[in-house]
């Protein structure tokens, strides 16, 4: 079992082969309530530039593009197997410009400075080896006054599935969440996590970083609980946009 447990997390870290495909698959449906919930606390403007860190089979960035019609919409992942799925996903918006997917780190996204108002990232966090390096690029490329939402699940239930045991995940309780989120360049009184419950009673965490406009004071930070928290529960909208390097 401790072979395939490893197997299964080394190709939800990093897709590859024949079995990343089917990995792909299978991140459509999970991360389905996951990516609506986070995109709803992104709340996303029309015409908002929009990063996505980690696109996956790229649903994430086919709903961003929905949302923000005005922006442009990036997209990084360390795969090329969802590379190739986001791109067949979003063939259409890409020929336009409006979606510009790449292959690149999560450290080195190739943007150029303070060039989106939101970044999603949904089910990545766990494989960022180095969360302090991955933070400060996402705090180079959000514009003042922009907005991260940031998707895990909680600890709790991440603990019963063996396949986290295999040294691929960093599991985040909400207190750990926010103290490793706010070991990065962010203010802890920037960041609020707030606790989800997907429908099949998966705990789960979404984080919020709000940068402040240039001048403006934060506002305080927090971890609340929002049990049963759906995705048309009020949570906000949704909106995008960025710019350069893999997108030249």
């Amino acid at each position: 079992m401790a072979p395939l447990s490893g197997s299964l997390a080394e190709q939800l870290s990093n897709p590859h082969g024949v079995a990343g495909r089917l990995a792909g698959a299978a991140m459509r449906l999970v991360n389905r309530e996951p990516n609506a919930l986070a995109l709803e606390a992104l709340d996303v403007q029309a015409t908002d530039d929009v990063l996505e860190l980690g696109f996956g089979p790229g649903e994430g960035v086919r709903a961003l593009a929905r949302l923000s019609p005005g922006g442009t919409i990036y997209g990084v992942d360390q795969s090329a197997v969802m590379l190739a799925q986001a791109t067949a996903r979003n063939r259409a918006a890409m020929l336009g410009g409006r979606v510009r997917l790449a292959l690149a780190r999560f450290d080195e996204t190739g943007l150029p400075d303070r060039s989106v108002d939101r970044i999603l990232a949904v089910n990545v966090a766990y494989f960022w080896s180095d969360g302090r390096r991955v933070l400060a690029e996402l705090d180079r490329v959000l514009r003042p006054g922009g907005r991260i939402s940031l998707y895990v699940t909680d600890a709790s239930a991440m603990s019963r599935w063996k396949f986290t045991a295999s040294g691929h995940h960093r599991v985040f309780g909400a207190s750990q969440l926010m103290a490793f989120l706010a070991d990065g360049p962010f203010e802890e009184s920037e960041i609020s996590v707030v606790k989800a419950t997907l429908r099949l009673g998966i705990p789960g965490l979404i984080a919020l970083i709000d940068k402040p406009r240039d001048g403006a004071v934060s506002r305080p930070g927090r971890v609340a609980g929002v049990h049963g928290l759906r995705p048309r529960s009020g949570l906000g909208k949704l909106r995008l946009s960025g710019d350069q390097l893999p997108f030249d």
